[in-house]
């Protein structure tokens, strides 16, 4: 199997710090095919996006935890006490940071708990790699990250899911340590293999950190482009193709949260055609509302609602919740009262299903004209 264009730095060298807290020296530029980054998306400056970034988590080993003084009794009394978590065998991290951390950010640290016990470093893929390029996650694999095999490796070990195929040297990138799918060979993965919120989930945040320029601002050219490059490598497997079009065809980076993404899957489950995503309203004194999805074919409006942003700082940007809900407010009113539009918000509980969305639309006066093509399956 081919191999990354630059050898990846010593496990042992990562295992004291893992996640995307790392960064170069400032001196040389980073060797071709090394990614140091934190992914940004470009709206955070519009203080309304749920973008997040995987906050790196330290690992311990068990090595460490000697030379720090604790023995195998103390050892077994901090991980029943929930003062330590083995994430993997002869790997902890603090129980405190493990509780706090984001789905993400567990999943790049097991991934890290890997490299650092393994001979060869392994080669990631599928939403393990997706989380290494700082992407959301919808509900992932909480245990197990995912690697290439080649096929004279066994096909089971501990907390791994291993992979058959090939890879070639552009398929692989090296971020922070680890050696993870190229962000176009990652969506093409997923969207192969994923169920198809999961797979829509990646590929709009893939899409989003690239060709969002800013706030109503989106590089169409750019992000059909990677969609094609997205294809291309799609079209070399035999398996999921007809699964990874659907998922790509529909994917579009002017969402700006998994919430949104979910929202509109569901959505079309329901029946309603005409989605316009990210809808421009004239505010006050200049100001420029955006709307999370247009239904156009009802003349409506809807957002999703994630609590994250009245109580995350980044996002609240030095406001106080009660400021930043009695500005939503106030912008809530405006749109409504300028548009003479419906409006409708819901939150994570009105995702599990359509029908669950459906009935919360249903109590603001906002169905479907046609709901013959309404789909309530995955």
């Amino acid at each position: 199997m081919p191999q990354t264009t630059q050898p990846a730095r010593s496990p042992a060298n990562e295992a004291a710090r893992v996640g995307a807290g790392s960064s170069p020296d400032g001196r040389t530029p980073p060797p071709r095919g090394v990614v140091h980054r934190q992914a940004t998306c470009a709206h955070r400056e519009c203080g309304r996006c749920e973008y997040s970034t995987v906050t790196a988590l330290s690992l311990l080993r068990n090595d460490d935890l000697l030379l720090r003084g604790l023995s195998p009794r103390r050892l077994a009394q901090a991980l029943q006490a929930g003062k330590l978590v083995r994430i993997r065998p002869g790997v902890f991290v603090r129980g405190d940071a493990w509780r706090a951390a984001k789905p993400e950010a567990r999943v790049v640290a097991r991934a890290h708990a890997l490299a650092a016990v393994s001979v060869i470093p392994p080669i990631f893929l599928h939403e393990t790699a997706a989380a290494a390029h700082e992407l959301p996650l919808y509900r992932p694999d909480r245990e197990r990250v995912h690697t290439i095999a080649t096929a004279d490796r066994p096909g089971a070990a501990f907390g791994v899911v291993r992979h058959r195929g090939e890879l070639s040297d552009d398929d692989v990138v090296e971020i922070d340590g680890l050696r993870v799918t190229s962000l176009a060979r990652t969506v093409a993965d997923v969207a192969r293999t994923a169920t198809f919120e999961q797979a829509v989930t990646i590929a709009d945040a893939a899409l989003r950190t690239q060709f969002a320029i800013g706030p109503g601002e989106y590089d169409l050219d750019g992000a059909e482009a990677f969609r094609e490059g997205v294809t291309e490598i799609v079209r070399r497997s035999a398996h999921g193709q007809t699964r990874a079009r659907r998922a790509l065809d529909f994917a579009d980076g002017r969402a700006q949260s998994p919430g949104e993404s979910i929202s509109r899957i569901r959505l079309r489950q329901l029946g309603f055609r005409i989605l316009e995503l990210q809808v421009m309203v004239p505010g006050p004194r200049g100001k420029r509302y955006y709307v999370d999805v247009g239904l156009e074919d009802v003349a409506a409006f809807g957002e999703f609602d994630g609590a994250i942003k009245y109580i995350d700082g980044r996002l609240l940007d030095g406001r106080t919740s009660s400021q930043a809900l009695d500005e939503e407010k106030q912008r809530e009113d405006w749109i409504r009262g300028t548009t003479q539009r419906r409006y409708a918000r819901w939150g994570w509980p009105h995702l599990v299903t359509a029908s669950e969305l459906g009935a919360r639309l249903d109590a603001f006066g906002i169905r479907p004209f046609d709901t013959s093509h309404a789909r309530f399956g995955a």
